[in-house]
């Protein structure tokens, strides 16, 4: 097998990956793998993404037309790449509306990149999770096109999407995404919150799931463990908010009135 086989098979693809398979291939020369990778991508077999990273050019479409996937991307972008927040709940099939950020998970230093118009921003791991040596908790393998993947469990991302509103399109966009989830292993959902570390997120999370109840058949016990846990003071969610706002007192929350009432449903 050549290395045509391999992009075949390869959607997106490091160059380290095609080293490994041109060495299993009797080939193990670095300089004719750059000069092969180089090869192909004049000849418009495949595309540079950044250093080191490429995607293979399906029949069809010009090299400078075709969007890789951008799942892959972002998957690729780190070895220890997590796919999470609005990014993990487009892949389940949750999103209440598309993005053109691609969020992941990772420890290591890795830019910001921008490909083809879409943008894929890299986040670390909670310092909590990395003290802890958790960062791989309620992480799941999936799959697209063959290749393998690490994203983020619904029970995870619902704790992460309400810890940064700001990477899932904001409180409406959370809210409504996570309403067209009809099940959660609310064990892991309130374990993941505790390990999490954040009062402020668990009460959050705490809030979503009471409003739930009903639909999600939320335990009072799941209830009392992320109470327990919920800020000592009120706090704004928000505070640059220009409208009205109201206590949620049981969860010790600060928000929006608009959010409280959930205003949007007036426009759905």
């Amino acid at each position: 097998m050549g290395l045509p086989d391999f992009f075949a098979r390869h959607p997106v693809f490091t160059a380290d990956g095609a080293a490994a398979f041109l060495r299993q291939s009797g080939s193990a020369n670095p300089l004719t793998r750059k000069s092969l990778l180089r090869h192909h991508e004049s000849q418009g077999n495949i595309v540079r993404i950044r250093r080191g990273l490429y995607a293979t050019v399906p029949a069809g479409p010009r090299p400078d037309a075709m969007t890789p996937d951008p799942y892959l991307v972002a998957a690729k972008l780190a070895p220890d790449a997590v796919l999470g927040y609005h990014t993990a709940l487009e892949l389940h099939g949750k999103a209440y509306s598309t993005h053109s950020r691609y969020t992941f998970l990772t420890s290591g230093a890795t830019r910001l990149l921008t490909h083809r118009g879409l943008t894929y921003q890299p986040v670390r791991f909670p310092k909590s999770l990395r003290a802890a040596k958790r960062t791989m908790f309620a992480v799941k393998e999936g799959e697209r096109f063959g290749l393998s993947l690490s994203v983020t469990t619904l029970e995870r991302t619902l704790v992460d999407v309400f810890d940064r509103l700001d990477l899932a399109g904001g409180w409406e966009e959370a809210w409504r995404s996570l309403e067209s989830v009809e099940f959660f292993d609310l064990d892991v959902v309130v374990q993941y919150a505790i390990y999490l570390g954040s009062a402020t997120t668990t009460a959050k999370v705490g809030f979503f799931l009471e409003a739930h109840r009903e639909q999600l058949m939320v335990d009072e016990a799941h209830l009392r463990k992320l109470r327990a846990r919920r800020p000592k003071e009120p706090q704004y969610v928000q505070r640059r908010h220009p409208g009205p706002s109201r206590l949620a007192g049981e969860w010790n929350l600060i928000l929006p009135l608009a959010w409280v009432e959930q205003a949007w449903e007036a426009v759905r």
